[in-house]
């Protein structure tokens, strides 16, 4: 008899968002996967839970597959669980997914934390349509070239960056979309010091130009000034 799959999100910053009901399934489920160990065993000993960890990750996934098939196979309960947020968006989890529903095994996926969403809810921008890119590309070239073609879109779009390419890619931005389209960041979400960034990109560009530091992953949320008018009536 086949086991279950269980999809757990966690909490992106503060634990008290965690549900009732991931801490039960994780409580209940016989191994957790996870992306790094450490991070991890930090939210289970807060919530004093010891289960058998095992970790998933880029670098791992596919010599992992077939030893968490097997134990789903023979009737194993597990738990998927990210560093932060839902599992599957933008890390390796959904990999997993695909295989386990090749092979016809229950799939149980738990509502909870996610980041994009937390942002985009409190960017002020549109929330009726809008389209998720994950990591940029690395090279200004490719960002370019990517972001490009968003432009006609009548759609918020969102993406995450990191805290030491947040300067150069609000360049781009300008660049591609124009400085008096609007734009938000949002970083260190639910945290001690969470922050929504809004306004037009040249009024964010010229704030982060200001700051000495600016620590903490960002979401980013930009809608083309040409849309703004256009899809929200």
């Amino acid at each position: 008899m086949n086991g279950v799959l269980y999809i757990v999100p966690t909490p992106i910053g503060n634990l008290e968002d965690i549900t009732l009901r991931a801490l039960k399934i994780l409580r209940e489920c016989d191994i957790i996967i996870c992306e790094t160990m450490g991070q991890s065993l930090k939210l289970l000993s807060h919530f004093k839970i010891s289960k058998p960890l095992m970790s998933f990750h880029s670098h791992s996934e596919y010599c992992k597959l077939r030893n968490i098939l097997s134990k789903l196979s023979v009737g194993k309960k597990i738990a998927l669980t990210s560093n932060a947020g839902t599992p599957c968006i933008s890390d390796p989890g959904y990999i997993l997914v695909k295989e386990v529903i090749k092979k016809n095994i229950k799939i149980e996926v738990l509502p909870g934390s996610s980041a994009l969403i937390t942002a985009l809810v409190g960017s002020g921008l549109p929330t009726n349509s809008f389209i998720f890119c994950g990591f940029l590309k690395r090279k200004s070239s490719k960002i370019k070239k990517q972001l490009s073609k968003l432009i006609s879109l009548k759609k918020t779009i969102i993406f995450y960056e990191s805290p030491h390419r947040i300067l150069n890619t609000i360049k781009v931005c300008a660049e591609i979309f124009g400085e008096d389209s609007k734009i938000c960041l949002a970083r260190e979400i639910t945290k001690k010091f969470e922050e929504f960034i809004r306004g037009t990109i040249k009024e964010v560009l010229e704030d982060v130009k200001n700051r000495d530091n600016l620590f903490g992953e960002f979401v980013v949320l930009v809608y083309p000034v040409n849309n703004l008018f256009t899809s929200v009536k």
